[in-house]
């Protein structure tokens, strides 16, 4: 069985491990190949800040530099994939080469989306890949770089305005919004402006940028207010899209990702898609959404590799997760950032918000103290109803023990 994975990120990566790890058991071993269009062995996108601000690799390079030699698989690093032809069963590399497979996995990951004219400018900066965030941070090492700017502050701006300013830049961050629009509530949001501050770092929020500026090369960010900013580098963070530009006429079923079952199947045979690519669905609503998250990712690319080899494998569904680790104070954001009650206390920098419909969480944000999370979770998923505790359940000392005790999570 030939089985080419396309992308080495986390469920790139899972599914070779899980494929490895379990077909013994089927009496197979199959040849895996893995593409990556990056010159570097897997790497974990979410340790790239802290890689660049420790140099420490352990947690960049989380199953080892020799991850694809343990595991026995061919690793074609710095290979952009062109076109997928399923009748043929074969890839198109972008070099003019073709691989052929019985079995195909698309991990391609996501890319910048970037709706502003002249994001492609020489001098315009994503943090999308290692290789594009070396060449910011080498620039900035050297001393070539002084002045950032970014424009966009969901996760990944508010991550690189932590990064950059670390490195000693003066740095600037722009958004249309508040901080984290998509992640945070204003009230959240307005801690994470507070820590980013006394940093030093200039937030504008409100701000919407409508250009770069520039011919041959970026010279600055022109608002829709017509003023125009002005630094020595300049990040596009506005947001990602999954990779799948190249499955074009494939006859893949591709909405905003592509679309995939309970299995990570695809509508075509003898294909599967994973992680940031793949559009799943909600386990909270059911709808279809693409989950961006490395939790995500390694389940599904789990799944992936157990239903090739014809295990049972189901996946139950996406969530909407994230938290902050370079900020000042811990910042948990679960599900919904709404409800229709919320539940709320708050003490200077510490908030806690649960977000409730009908009597059952569907969300919550926790901002300089985290504790109870696990529990919260754990409710939302079961979907208890957990009217009964009310304010009780914004003690950080709130334990599922009680739930349990009460047998809210067996009805």
């Amino acid at each position: 069985m030939r089985v080419l994975i396309l992308g080495a990120g986390p469920a790139g990566l899972t599914a070779a491990r899980t494929l490895r790890e379990l077909a013994p058991s089927k009496s197979i071993d199959p040849a895996i190949t893995m593409v990556s269009a990056e010159p570097f062995p897997p790497y974990s996108p979410p340790a790239m800040a802290d890689h660049f601000l420790t140099g420490r690799e352990a947690t960049l390079y989380w199953r080892g530099k020799d991850v694809c030699d343990r595991l026995r698989v061919a690793y074609r690093s710095g290979s952009a994939v062109g076109a997928v032809y399923p009748e043929q069963r074969q890839v198109l590399l972008e070099d003019g080469g073709y691989l052929d497979y019985d079995r195909l996995v698309i991990a391609t990951g996501s890319r910048l989306h970037a709706p502003l004219e002249g994001y492609d400018l020489p001098g315009v900066y994503n943090f999308k890949s290692l290789l594009a965030a070396r060449e910011l941070v080498d620039h900035a090492n050297n001393g070539e770089v002084r002045k950032a700017l970014i424009v966009g502050a969901g996760f990944i701006g508010v991550e690189v305005a932590v990064l950059l300013k670390s490195l000693g830049l003066d740095v600037t961050i722009i958004e249309k919004a508040w901080l984290m629009p998509n992640l945070l509530d204003e009230e959240t949001a307005e801690l994470v402006r507070h820590d980013l501050e006394s940093r030093g770092i200039v937030v504008r929020e409100q701000t919407e940028a409508s250009r770069f500026t520039g011919r041959e090369r970026v010279t600055g960010v022109e608002l829709v207010d017509g003023d125009t900013l002005i630094a020595d580098a300049y990040i596009a963070a506005t947001g990602v899209k999954p990779n799948v530009s190249f499955l074009e006429r494939s006859g893949l079923d591709v909405g905003w990702g592509i679309r995939v079952d309970k299995h990570m199947r695809t509508n075509l045979p003898g294909i599967w898609a994973a992680g940031d690519v793949a559009e799943t669905f909600d386990r909270m609503s059911g709808d279809r959404y693409v989950h961006a998250i490395w939790p995500n990712a390694t389940a599904q690319g789990e799944v992936v590799g157990r239903d090739i080899l014809g295990f049972e494998a189901d996946y139950t569904g996406a969530e909407r997760m994230n938290s902050m680790k370079h900020l000042g104070l811990p910042i948990m954001a679960v599900g919904d950032s709404k409800g229709k009650t919320t539940l709320r206390r708050r003490d200077g920098s510490t908030l806690r918000k649960i977000f409730l419909d009908d009597g059952r969480i569907v969300g919550f944000r926790l901002a300089g103290d985290i504790r109870g999370a696990g529990t919260y979770r754990a409710l939302m998923l079961k979907g208890a109803d957990v009217s009964p505790f009310g304010e009780d359940l914004l003690d950080p000392r709130f334990h599922i023990s009680r739930c349990v005790s009460t047998e809210v999570l067996y009805h």
